[in-house]
């Protein structure tokens, strides 16, 4: 899943990016409205966080113009703490308005609660006819058979590396949906991450390896699905 991060303060942007990139996210931050625009104008983003006190474009202004265009997820994350404020930055369309300081656990669980409204969900977690992947642990839950004759299923759970969840979420957020190897790493990679030819081809290898061969079914040509 992909964040644009939009905040001037450098200490604060470089904090929220290493929580954001540890919480499986790919990120690009940028540090002035215009930056924003046009990063939007080229790229695929599923949650924006916006600071208001921007230079050049305030805030509110490239709040405005993301909502003419793009339907997407807006936190903002502000220190403007008054109730005007707040009652202006989500009636401009914000999906949440967030006060500085905040705490970065509370900001996640709010990036969730959004998503999930935005996808149309009222369960925090991702599922699939054989998968439930919860974003709040990194935790994913299957079920495999038992190795007897009477070929019951058992269900288990297991932690996921960084890279492997954000890969099993993009394609859980639409079971049944084909995302190809481009779309996945649009949704992975964050700018300045390298990629290696074979990354996305290696991250379904160990998912599969893990959960079972049938999780991930391969769409020869296109890309990949997990099935509803």
């Amino acid at each position: 899943m992909r964040i644009l991060l939009v905040e001037d303060d450098i200490m604060i942007a470089e904090a929220m990016q290493q929580s954001l990139i540890d919480a499986s996210y790919a990120i690009d931050w940028v540090n002035n409205g215009q930056s924003a625009l046009d990063s939007l104008a080229t790229h695929n983003y599923d949650c924006v966080l916006l600071d208001l006190g921007l230079p050049g474009l305030d805030g509110l202004v490239v709040l405005a113009k993301i909502r003419e265009k793009y339907n997407l997820a807006v936190i903002v994350i502000t220190a403007r703490d008054t109730l005007k404020s707040r009652i202006e930055g989500l009636d401009s369309g914000a999906d949440d308005y967030v006060i500085k300081p905040f705490d970065m656990s509370e900001l996640l669980a709010r990036m969730r609660a959004v998503i999930r409204r935005r996808s149309g969900s009222s369960v925090p977690t991702l599922e699939s006819s054989q998968l439930i992947l919860n974003p709040a642990t990194n935790e994913v839950s299957f079920t495999v058979p038992y190795a007897d004759k009477m070929n019951l299923q058992l269900s288990t759970s297991m932690l996921l590396s960084n890279r492997e969840f954000s890969l099993l979420r993009a394609l859980l957020i639409r079971p049944g949906a084909i995302l190809s190897k481009a779309d996945l790493e649009e949704k992975i990679y964050g700018w300045g991450n390298e990629v290696e030819s074979n990354a996305i081809e290696y991250l379904i290898y160990s998912l599969r390896k893990k959960l079972g061969a049938t999780t991930i079914k391969n769409i020869r040509g296109v890309g990949w699905m997990v099935l509803k």
